[in-house]
């Protein structure tokens, strides 16, 4: 039975009050990293699209403005419900390794990990099939059409923000001294006059304007319908000239990519997973995404009366950081890519495995071990000698959220190509993506061990929330290892602890880093939990006496959530993160109407 003292504490935090306002209405309910986003949404929702409509004009646009964090080079995971379905379906927008890429070709150039950027750790661009399948399969409008907005921008050059050039380690400022020495593409476009660019200048991309304009001109030429059209924009990029531009870069520069590589690559529409929580049923991208660890934690969590410990009490978030590290640790255990590997994903989500794992959480003391289960025995532990060893974060990645009065509902986190992974290629506007670092060299039996063709598990991840079959949340944030971290404990103050929208958004949050990261060097930090201040001193003391390592950021540096909401009665709901401009400087922007 909690005390007095910590139910008084719960209902203090579900009614505090937000920084800023819930933005509340009944036609569509938008949020983006960028304002120009969130408009370009609007604009295509006005002229008649839907959510996915307006979620691909989004992207496109954030692609534009967010160089530092995604480009149209880059990578999309993708979730959509439809309306009058209950099912959401995954978008497998991730990249796949070349069919040159073998641990062999690495250690032949004297390479002991993939490379954190350049051409050998560029896998196929994905973004774009990604956009063009959740277009074709689920809009409405033609490629032209949603296109238009970033098409505009990038002829015509956004306002540069102060994130492009200010951004902690992907900002233009922090990459000053590489784009002059070794990178040309990005010193044309991102160093006009040789100088950062200052806040409010355009910056025009002309290569990608003239990009995208090729594709929507293949669209056009294709007659027919809308699917033939999309289909012919896809293959004017995978099996045309920009394949054979971004093939002959690769080439130029000694790495692994081919265009037959491009020509060969689809984004699959695929099943979507999911976990039954608390009365509503939560849905996550496959077992090639870091997303079913947030199911895994939902199930292990669920053996326990969260509401009776209260939000941000000691009791709730030791149990939160412990059940998450067990999810994690079978994430570096058994994700991958399910063509290639073999991904126990029913195992894994199973309530009797669950419940196995949450009886190894200790109430009084932080486990030091990175500990596995056994989904395919049902054990809560797997044999020592049959673990994965392992050895930071950084917020490249956008994310946006849309809601229709229909009950349309996408989620779409693109991510990559980003300005920090390589050069631009001149003819194309973009940077080719980095993603393939997040693959191992060895030993041969991890999951997620480079091989021809095969997908790099991924950190980007969208969630979307059903409740009795309706659209009820779509949401997401960056941040790598963290963001399903963070967006659980998001849905986890939402759901359990009756917060609203934006009250959950801006409540405090924490990160482990005390299982594997995803990105090399694939470091861990044993116990390590980062943490916002404001959490309470008292509190943290508490932690650090259970035996986690507390390491204090600064305010408002854990979460840069994006979340939209549809409630029962048709009302819409959009959030945003004020922490992107207390620190990051991300305009991140939301809408309703």
């Amino acid at each position: 039975m909690p005390s007095l003292s910590t139910r008084a504490y719960a209902v203090e935090h579900a009614d505090r009050n937000p920084f800023l306002p819930r933005l509340l209405g009944h036609r569509a309910a938008v949020a983006c990293e960028h304002y120009l986003a969130a408009l370009a949404a609007r604009d295509i929702l006005q002229a008649g699209g839907n959510a996915i409509d307006a979620a691909v004009a989004a992207t496109l646009v954030e692609g534009v403005v967010n160089p530092q964090m995604h480009t149209f080079g880059g990578e999309c995971a993708i979730l959509v419900h439809v309306a009058g379905s209950a099912q959401v379906v995954a978008v497998n927008g991730n990249t796949a390794a070349p069919a040159a890429a073998t641990p062999a070709a690495y250690r032949a150039r004297g390479l002991d990990a993939v490379p954190d950027h350049g051409v050998l750790a560029a896998g196929v661009p994905a973004a774009p099939a990604a956009l063009l399948t959740a277009l074709g399969r689920f809009g409405r409008l033609p490629f032209a059409a949603v296109s238009e907005p970033a098409r505009t921008l990038a002829r015509e050059g956004p306002p540069v923000h102060r994130g492009l050039v200010h951004q902690r380690g992907f900002g233009l400022a922090a990459l000053e001294s590489e784009i002059r020495a070794n990178r040309p593409g990005a010193a044309a476009l991102y160093l006009p006059e040789g100088r950062l660019p200052r806040e409010g200048e355009r910056l025009p991309n002309p290569a990608l304007a003239d990009l995208l304009d090729h594709l929507a001109g293949a669209e056009r030429a294709a007659g027919g319908d809308r699917a033939r059209g999309i289909r012919a924009a896809h293959d004017a990029f995978y099996r045309g000239e920009p394949a054979a531009i971004v093939a002959a870069f690769v080439r130029e520069r000694d790495g692994l990519l081919a265009r037959e590589d491009l020509a060969a690559f689809e984004a699959p529409v695929e099943p979507s997973a999911y976990l039954d929580f608390r009365g509503a049923r939560v849905f996550k991208c496959g077992g090639w995404n870091q997303g079913p660890a947030l199911l895994q934690s939902l199930a292990i969590l669920d053996r326990f009366d969260l509401r009776a410990m209260g939000a941000d009490s000691a009791d709730y978030l030791h149990t939160l950081i412990e059940a998450m590290n067990l999810a994690f640790a079978d994430r570096e255990q058994y994700y991958g890519d399910p063509t290639q590997v073999d991904v126990p994903l029913a195992a894994l989500l199973d309530p009797a495995y669950a419940a196995v794992r949450a009886d190894l959480i200790d109430p009084a003391r932080a486990s030091d071990e990175v500990r596995p289960g056994d989904p395919r025995r049902g054990r809560a532990l797997l044999d020592p000698a049959e673990r994965l060893g392992g050895r930071a974060w950084g917020p490249g990645t956008v994310h946006v959220d849309v809601i229709d009065a229909e009950g349309n509902a996408a989620a779409f986190t693109p991510s990559g190509a980003w300005l920090r992974g390589g050069d631009v290629i001149a003819q194309l506007g973009v940077p080719l993506g980095n993603r393939l670092m997040t693959f191992y060299l060895g030993p041969d039996h991890h999951p997620n061990v480079v091989a021809p063709r095969k997908r790099p598990r991924t950190t980007i991840s969208p969630t979307l929330v059903l409740r009795d079959g309706a659209p009820w949340l779509a949401f997401g944030s960056m941040g790598g290892d963290q963001q399903d971290q963070w967006q659980l404990q998001f849905l986890l103050y939402r759901l359990v602890f009756g917060m609203s929208l934006q009250a959950a958004i801006e409540a405090p949050k924490l990160s482990s880093e005390h299982f594997p990261g995803f990105f090399s060097p694939h470091d861990r930090f044993p116990r390590r939990v980062r943490v916002e201040p404001r959490l309470g001193a008292a509190v943290l003391a508490e932690l650090a006496a259970r035996g986690h390592v507390i390491d204090h950021g600064p305010d408002w540096s854990e979460g840069y959530l994006l979340a939209a909401e549809r409630h029962p009665d048709g009302l819409l709901e959009a959030g945003c993160d004020p922490r992107g401009t207390r620190g990051e400087v991300f305009p991140a922007f939301a809408l309703a109407w």
